[in-house]
């Protein structure tokens, strides 16, 4: 078990608590880099979708996990960002213009959604965004001229500095460095007054506001910041498809997202990874299973969503916490063994918002 002695305040805000954080997460980043050397074409494509996915679920990891706004509409700004970056190419512009001008006009519509949604709350929200999302679904079908339509639309590559990436394996290192990043600006926004203003307001609105936090704001701010990354991933995502259709970002994709964080770990970085991870995973194994099983079972539609609910309502009743949560339970056993309680790991009864005030 390690023991952190700390001799200034600044330490709070340390990003890595001690060394070995440093240096296994260094390792990783290495690893992660150095992984094309190592793997086939197949699987640095696959590993290219779990990083997408991840850098979607960091953007509603910012809004869902740590302000407490549910959002079942965020595949709109992952159209918003596809479609842009898409526009922007076909104009001949570089990856210079078209990725930021994508989290640009993702963001903007972040702003128009936060605006009025930012008075909302609960189901009421996540109503209004699902509406957005099939808003934004039903414009792309229409705006021939700009998206193709139902007919769809093609990709150009990225270009940087003029180099074209055709390779599955510079993609691959192109995301990773961007959602690598991400990562360090929403940590760094997490440990700012500005972060620890939106985890008030998740945690309570009327405590926060008699803090002197404005809600309003604070929800706004972190819709835009939200959908600026989710709208980067919708980027990336669209050079993975190589070709859009408005039905890609359709109502499942967002519960994809947000069936991604909650298994993850709600409210936690480490979460988004985890989630990505899994989820990419058990998109490719139900690909294999369809193949394998009989046709009539492989064959049925609506397997995948079914798939995902199981899984979905198991972690909400026998793990809230998600995988992250289940991982420190884990590591809190190793660290404290043999000394322990039986009860040390005991869930702890949860609270509604209502029995707060009583």
């Amino acid at each position: 078990m390690r023991i952190l002695f700390k001799t200034n305040y600044k330490q709070d805000l340390n990003l890595a608590k001690h060394g070995g954080h440093r240096f296994w997460y260094g390792l990783l980043i290495l690893v992660l880099f150095a992984a094309p050397l190592i793997l086939g074409g197949y699987y640095i494509g696959e590993a290219t979708r779990i990083l997408i996915y991840a850098m979607a679920g960091l953007g509603l990891m910012v809004l869902t996990g740590f302000t407490g706004q549910v959002s079942l509409g965020h595949a709109a700004f992952l159209a918003i960002g596809a479609y842009t970056n898409a526009w922007f190419l076909a104009q001949g512009f570089s990856s210079f213009v078209a990725l930021p001008m994508a989290a640009l006009l993702s963001m903007i519509g972040g702003l128009l959604v936060a605006i009025p949604a930012a008075r909302m709350s609960g189901i009421y929200l996540a109503i209004a965004t699902l509406a957005f999302a099939i808003i934004v679904e039903d414009f792309a079908g229409h705006l021939n001229s700009i998206t193709g339509g139902n007919r769809g639309m093609m990709v150009d590559v990225p270009t940087l500095f003029g180099y074209q990436i055709w390779e599955s394996w510079e993609l691959y290192l192109f995301v990773l460095s961007i959602l690598v990043v991400a990562t360090l600006a929403v940590l760094n926004i997490l440990r700012s007054p500005l972060g620890r203003a939106m985890i008030a307001v998740r945690d309570s609105e009327v405590s926060s506001q008699a803090l002197g936090v404005n809600p309003m704001k604070i929800k706004v701010f972190a819709f835009t910041v939200s959908a600026a990354i989710t709208g980067l991933a919708g980027a990336f995502l669209a050079h993975y498809m190589s070709f859009l259709t408005p039905q890609i970002f359709g109502i499942l994709l967002s519960i994809q997202l947000l069936l991604m964080i909650v298994l993850g770990g709600l409210g936690t970085v480490h979460g988004v990874f985890f989630g990505a991870v899994l989820i990419g995973v058990l998109e490719t194994g139900i690909s294999i299973a369809k193949d394998t099983l009989p046709s009539s079972i492989g064959g049925l539609p609506g397997i995948e969503p079914f798939v995902f609910g199981v899984i979905l309502i198991s972690v909400i009743v026998f793990e809230p916490t998600g995988i992250y949560g289940r991982w420190i339970k884990i590591r809190s056993y190793m660290e404290f063994f043999p000394i322990y309680r039986r009860k040390s790991f005991k869930r702890q009864r949860t609270y509604l918002k209502t029995e707060r005030l009583r």
